[in-house]
């Protein structure tokens, strides 16, 4: 698997390496929905904790253990997707660190965003892209199935999240021999959506 930073781009979104430039927009996207980052994600990004998440985040995207993805629309950075754990040895990716500011949600945003990065996964030579996401997370479960992942399992008390709650994480995958079946659903949904 020989995974790279990379312009992604459809009709809908465009995924740019996540830059200096995104910084301003992501911060005012994260901080639009304070809740969300309390309730469902282990760390956060919203007011105090934007600074110092940026700067974990760039530092693991300096150091190859990231490649972070700010999602622009309309020309504006509007929230971020991540390739997490690139584990070229065993052509396995996880995505992740996904977030996307409110008014985005439940529209062509995420299924647009995550075909260009499991097209560019896959084409890239890998075997398993796996999500994982927080139990308590329907929505976020809800939306990683209808992608057409497989539920694994869920990891009890996998972690504890910045506000001390001990979390579940459930595991999805794709699987490279699943991925034309699912590519072809997602390009499907996305004709649908116009």
């Amino acid at each position: 698997m020989q995974l790279e930073p990379k312009v992604l781009e459809n009709r809908f979104v465009r995924l740019e390496p996540l830059a200096l430039g995104h910084r301003e927009d992501l911060r005012d996207a994260c901080d639009a929905d304070l809740r969300t980052w309390i309730e469902l994600y282990p760390y956060s990004m919203a007011a105090e904790h934007f600074d110092p998440t940026w700067a974990r985040i760039m530092a693991d995207v300096e150091a190859g253990r990231t490649i972070a993805h700010a999602l622009v629309v309309d020309g504006r950075g509007r929230g971020m997707s991540s390739y997490l754990n690139v584990d070229p040895a065993n052509s396995a990716v996880e995505i992740g660190g996904t977030y996307y500011a409110p008014d985005l949600r439940g529209g062509p945003a995420n299924p647009a965003a995550k075909r260009l990065l499991l097209g560019h996964a896959f084409d890239s030579g890998a075997r398993r892209v796996q999500f994982k996401v927080d139990a308590l997370n329907a929505r976020s479960r809800a939306a990683v199935l209808k992608l057409g992942a497989v539920q694994e399992g869920i990891l009890r008390q996998e972690r504890v999240t910045w506000t001390g709650r001990i979390r579940d994480t459930v595991y999805f995958s794709i699987l490279a021999d699943e991925w034309p079946a699912v590519r072809d659903r997602l390009d499907a949904r996305l004709a649908a959506l116009g």
